[in-house]
């Protein structure tokens, strides 16, 4: 029995649970005979609606952080947690917390490694836990799957890692990202209240979204579009109050305007009714936006830093995420020039159709194969 660990998606942990979700989906589609899949229900978790009910399940009850406590805890004192998946032939990790085992084969998925790249953005707590934790889990891991060669350089650059020992495997957009229809567009620009043109921007509001810097962009391109507005669709995570702030100071409210988290049936058609995708995170573990936002047939203007060049390929416009004017001229190129925008369009729509969860799945399970007796 091969488990695979849909913590993230019990707990609707943003990127994390899209991931484990998704991809349990996929390996379930495959092979349902093969896969168990086991997760920590905690207080509150739900187990996704999307995922089969008739699958071997196996649930422990903690909370979040006394869950994450026990099994760091585990690691340093060499105690095995078998008993919790009974005949399991290897056991995946979907998110940056390795069970752990005795005479059992895991994999790790590794995101990103944003806490040791931007210390700053992190809690105190969670990156002292990380910084703890993290080279247990890397090194005791069988095999890594990295999500992007740019999180792969980083396991490389700073945990040493064997490159032999990591996988790439890229993730992509849910099959319901995909054009939406005029009616479709105009029932959200009713039920949200949508402007006429605005800017989306898709993803938690934290620091190192580089939200702050794209405000300072806005504010050069309010003086060519006067009617442009910016929205962001996702929750808010954290040191973001100074965000909001700003807003309230340059007298934005109602012109940026925070969405909250928006259900996944609307989502395609909040990005359809868009002028424009913008994405200026300083780092993204792979940057799924981008792939949805392509395969609504969006365009999507984003930095050139980490995986972001990985995921959009040609189809996406770049700039400097630390650059204001390179970043409000990269916009409003776009914004103005509707041939450059119907060749990206085209493109993306063709970039995101090269992802895909049947292939992530596909490569995940030969890398389970890989450590599997022959």
């Amino acid at each position: 029995m091969i488990y695979v660990d849909i913590s993230a998606a019990v707990h609707s942990k943003a990127g994390l649970g899209r991931y484990s979700e998704r991809l349990a989906g996929a390996l379930l589609a495959r092979d349902p005979e093969r896969y168990a899949l086991f997760y920590n229900r905690g207080g509150e978790g739900r187990y996704p609606d999307t995922l089969p009910e008739n699958v071997y399940l196996r649930e422990v009850r903690w909370g979040y952080k006394p869950w994450r406590m026990a099994v760091l805890l585990g690691h340093i004192g060499r105690l095995p947690f078998n008993r919790l998946v009974p005949d399991a032939e290897l056991f995946h990790s979907t998110e940056h917390l390795l069970l752990p085992l005795r005479g059992v084969p895991t994999v790790l998925t590794v995101h990103d490694l944003i806490f040791k790249l931007f210390p700053e953005y992190h809690k105190r707590l969670n990156y002292w836990y990380l910084n703890r934790a993290m080279p247990l889990y890397v090194e005791r891991a069988s095999a890594i799957i990295a999500v992007s060669e740019a999180t792969k350089r980083d396991l490389v650059k700073f945990y040493h890692v064997d490159p032999a020992k990591v996988t790439v495997v890229y993730e992509a957009a849910a099959t319901h990202f995909k054009p939406p229809s005029p009616a479709g567009i105009d029932h959200v620009r009713r039920t949200y209240d949508l402007p006429g043109r605005f800017l989306l921007h898709l993803s938690t509001i934290e620091p190192r979204k580089n939200l702050m810097r794209l405000l300072d962009a806005f504010r050069l391109l309010r003086t060519s579009f006067p009617d442009l507005h910016l929205l962001l669709a996702g929750g808010r995570g954290w040191l973001y109050d100074d965000f909001f702030a700003r807003v309230e100071t340059e007298g934005w409210r109602g012109v940026v305007r925070p969405l909250g988290w928006v259900p996944d049936a609307d989502l395609p058609a909040i990005i359809g009714a868009a002028a424009l995708a913008v994405q200026p995170s300083l780092y993204e573990g792979f940057g799924l936006p981008i792939l949805e936002h392509m395969a609504c047939g969006q365009v999507v203007a984003a930095s050139d830093s980490s995986s972001h060049p990985e995921v959009g390929g040609e189809a996406a416009a770049y700039f400097d995420p630390m650059n204001v004017d390179d970043m409000a001229a990269v916009i409003s190129r776009l914004l103005t020039d509707e041939d450059e925008y119907r060749r990206r369009q085209m493109a993306g729509r063709e970039q995101a159709a090269r992802f895909s969860w049947e292939r992530a799945a596909r490569e995940t399970a030969a890398v389970y194969q890989s450590l599997l007796p022959k």
